[in-house]
């Protein structure tokens, strides 16, 4: 049930992860900052518009999907700090080099194992809810991914300030359906860290995404 809910709100954020669109322009031509909700209406509702208009993409191209992530979500994420909190504690001892692994088999992995959600992509719409209380430079703001069959689902975004970064935010952690990304990989990445170290995570990760990949 939870990788039925996750999968069918994927098509509306691309991320890993868990965990996220926007223009494609460089950060110097964006526009001023927006408020958290109207960032994360801009950055659902153009990926969706992407994914409606590529075929490819809605019958699960990865190469396709991965270059949407890569062009129209990263710079929206603030995918370090989302690898490091769900890698816990032996984050801050990796290498350089082990954090960057980290990342790009994490990313990869979010978008196989998930690629199939874009092809339920093409009737939905995201539904923005204004966020509660005052500013703050780390909010949640509430959504949902409405149209078509089934039920809505819902989506919920950790954004931290990021000004004149983007669109003024970036998303860092990502709930579908009552469930944190980071929380859902967080026990297995411990589990491997604790017993065999951060070389074992990467290697089981990189295995992950050679199956996957040959699905």
């Amino acid at each position: 049930m939870l990788r039925r809910t996750f999968t069918a709100s994927l098509g509306s954020v691309a991320t890993a992860a868990a965990l996220l669109a926007g223009s494609a322009l460089p950060a110097a031509a964006w526009a001023a900052d927006l408020s958290p909700e109207a960032m994360v209406q801009k950055v659902s509702g153009d990926t969706l518009a992407s994914i409606k208009a590529d075929k490819a993409m809605q019958a699960g191209d990865v190469n396709r999907i991965i270059h949407l992530v890569d062009s129209k979500v990263m710079p929206h994420v603030d995918f370090a700090r989302m690898t490091a909190s769900t890698v816990g504690p032996a984050w801050r001892t990796a290498t350089p080099a082990q954090k960057a692994r980290l990342e790009q088999e994490f990313k990869t992995l979010l978008v196989r194992t998930y690629a199939g959600a874009f092809k339920m992509a093409g009737d939905k719409q995201v539904k923005v809810y204004p966020v509660r209380g005052g500013a703050a430079s780390d909010v949640l703001v509430h959504s949902q991914l409405i149209g078509g069959s089934g039920q809505p689902v819902t989506l919920d975004y950790r954004l931290e300030k990021t000004p004149g970064h983007g669109y003024g935010w970036k998303a860092y952690n990502l709930n579908v359906g009552g469930v944190w990304m980071i929380d859902t990989y967080k026990q297995q990445f411990a589990q491997e860290v604790n017993t065999k170290g951060v070389d074992s995570l990467i290697a089981s990760l990189a295995a992950k995404n050679r199956a996957n990949a040959g699905r």
